[in-house]
This record gives C-alpha cells, structure tokens and sequence, in this order.
C-alpha cells in the first residue's frame, strides 16, 4: 500500500498552493483531481487573464457566519505576497477596476508558475483519479484512488464547490465533511445572473444585450454596488448584479439606479422649460439607449411632450430610472455561478491551519469553506491564503 505524508485532493488554486508549501518544508505530497486539466477555473477567470488578486483584500469582502475568521489567513498570506511572487515570475499584469489585478497575457502563466513551483517543490499531480473512499485508523487516513489503495498522514480537501459543474464541479469536499461529522452551511449559487419570470421576460425582450455603464444596484438599505449592467434574454447579469446576487434571497427585491450620477426629474424639468415641445422620449435618448428609453416610459406610462407633462409625471419617470424596484424569481444557478456560498462551516476549522477541529490531520482549503469573496479577485485571494496556511501546517 502505497503511503504519502500528504494527499491533496483537488487540483485548483487552493490545493496547487498548499501542495507547492507543503513539498517545501519537505512533505511526501501528492495532489489528485478527477478533471482532466488543472486549474480550469483559474484558465477561465477574467476572460482569459485570471484577476488573480485584489489589492483591496480584508476580511471585510467576504460572506460567511464568520467573515472574521479569515483574518488570519488573509494576513499570513496577504495579497502582496502573491504579488511579490508574481512579480518574481515575471509575469506581467495590470490594475482594471476597483483593486483588480489581471495578467497582461494570458491566465495559463498563473497556472504554469503554479505547477513549476509545485514541481520543484517536489510534489506530484495525478489527474482524471477518482477517490472513492476515505477514512481514518489508527491515526492515518485510508483513500482508495482509482482502485488503488493509499495511506497518508494528512488529508486536504481543496475541491471547491458546486459552480460551473461542466467543468466537473462538485459536492465532493462537502460529502466528506458530513461523512467525518462535520457541520455545514447551507450552499447556494452566488456571483450569478439574476432572472425573472416570463411576464417580465416579455416586457423586457427588446433590451436583451443593451449594458449600462455604472448601474448601483442596492439590495436592502446597506448593501449596494456600482457597476456595469447587463440585460440579457433569462434577466440582469454583469459586475453590479453578480455582486448584489450573493446577498440577494428568493422573494427579495433590489434597486437599481441607471444614471446614479444625475438628477433625472432635475434634468427633465429643465429641458421642460428650456424646450417644452421636445418629446420626452427625445429628450432621454441623450443619457439611454432607445430601446432602453421605450422600456422605461412603457413601465412608467409616461408619453408625449414635456410641456404637457407635469412634475407628478416626470417623477415617475425619473424613479424608474434611478429607482427601479424589481423582484427577481431566481438565478442561473450553479451552471453559470462563478463561486458557491456556504460549504464547510468555520467553527470547525482551525484558522490558523485549516485543521478540522474534530479530526485531526484533515483539512480544509479554499471554496469548499464557507467563506466567499465579492467579484474581484477576492476568492483567488482566499484561495492563495488557506492554501498556504494549511500548506505551512500539514
């Protein structure tokens, strides 16, 4: 029976990290996944450019029962550390929006000095294995992989979650928890487009690929976004709605302000005066696109020429504007989520080794932990910082 210091199960961001600290400190360390390549999600992220990291970083832009836990991780392995190593890889890269770090070229160099690293560190990667089996005996964990029998002293689990399953994403790590006792957070979809129900779907038909530009998207009095847009044929997807997606529940409704920076019913009752012969369809088509404008003035029953449009009028139109309150019917769901909320709950994890408390020599890395970072480079940031810490402790 073949017998390892470390099996790391998952071949992502947070297990390529934890194996790459682990080999250093001289641990017999194997990392096994049941995809066919690794990294897959590091390969798709910012279209192609992985927003590695976010120079923002804190505690504070993530969610979970206890966002505070990830204190310590986050600043035992900071996003400057990451940067300082991407810098000595050579790797070019730039700020976009908002703190977030892409590569100039391409994502696969992130991916490269990730399995370089791993390489000289000693450790081994084995793909498209299946572990079928895990338990614990006398103080070692027994894995059955592909039929083949292994012992290991320390297991982690860095499998992820539940988003993009075609890329063969799954309730592994969770399964696992449950199996040793572990409690759980209930996992839902976030950082997701948001739909509507078919009679909204039809009213809405028209503006399917219109975006705009810095929408603030609010959801209750506290939480709110400012970012692109998009309309699409299932509902709202892009930046700002992603974002609100991961605090938003079924039955919520949320706010959205299309022109945050003017004051619409100013604006009109100026034009009003200054040419009140003047459509008001005319008259937005200057800040909207008209297809927008015709959806706004068909929600707001608003036509016809400013002048005989009184204040009461332009109200409703400037609210549905800068204060649009809908209710979304749900979300894409897992097959389009970039991340999972919820999963293994922290009050059983060690932050300062990712240690199950109650099973000794197994851990837990990354999305499969209940702790979920904004759009923005904040998961890869969590990711590279449990990673490292449960690879400095196994």
């Amino acid at each position: 029976m073949k017998k390892h210091d470390v099996v790391v199960i998952g071949g992502g961001a947070a297990g390529l990290m934890c194996a790459i600290e682990a080999g250093k400190r001289g641990r017999d360390v194997l990392v096994v996944d049941h995809a066919k390549k690794p990294c897959e999600k590091i390969r798709i992220s910012g279209g192609g450019r992985c927003n590695f990291t976010n120079v923002h970083t804190s505690f504070k832009q993530f969610l979970s029962e206890n966002p505070r836990f990830a204190i310590s991780p986050l600043k035992r392995y900071s996003q400057h550390d990451f940067i300082s190593r991407v810098k000595k890889q050579g790797i070019a890269f730039h700020e976009k929006t908002l703190g977030q770090l892409f590569c100039d070229e391409s994502s696969q160099q992130i991916i490269d000095m990730l399995l370089d690293d791993m390489r000289a560190a000693g450790g081994r990667l084995r793909m498209r294995a299946e572990v079928s089996h895990i338990a614990k005996m006398d103080n070692q964990f027994h894995l059955t992989i592909d039929g083949e029998h292994m012992r290991a002293d320390q297991v982690v689990i860095a499998t992820g979650g539940k988003s993009i399953p075609k890329m063969g994403a799954t309730g592994f790590g969770y399964e696992v928890a449950k199996h040793f006792g572990l409690d759980l957070v209930e996992t839902r979809p976030a950082l997701v487009p948001l739909t509507f129900d078919q009679s909204m779907l039809e009213t809405m038909k028209e503006l399917s690929g219109i975006s705009v530009d810095d929408a603030v998207v609010k959801h209750g009095k506290k939480t709110k976004f400012s970012e692109a847009m998009l309309f699409t044929h299932r509902g709202l997807s892009g930046p700002s709605i992603l974002q609100i997606s991961s605090f938003w529940r079924e039955g919520d409704e949320i706010e959205i302000a299309m022109l945050p920076e003017m004051d619409v019913f100013s604006s009109l009752k100026q034009a009003r005066q200054e040419n009140g012969k003047q459509e008001i369809q005319t008259c937005l088509a200057q800040w909207l696109p008209k297809k927008l404008v015709a959806f706004v003035l068909a929600q707001s029953g608003v036509q016809g020429r400013l002048a005989d449009l009184g204040d009461k009028k332009l109200t409703l139109v400037a609210d549905q504007i800068n204060a649009w309150r809908i209710k979304p019917t749900g979300s894409e769901g897992y097959r389009t989520a970039e991340v999972t909320l919820g999963g293994v709950s922290t009050d059983e994890l060690d932050n300062k080794t990712m240690e199950a408390k109650k099973v000794p020599g197994l851990y837990f890395v990354g999305e499969v932990v209940d702790m979920t970072g904004w759009l923005g480079g904040y998961n890869f940031q969590w990711a590279w910082s449990s990673g490292w810490v449960a690879g400095n402790s196994v």
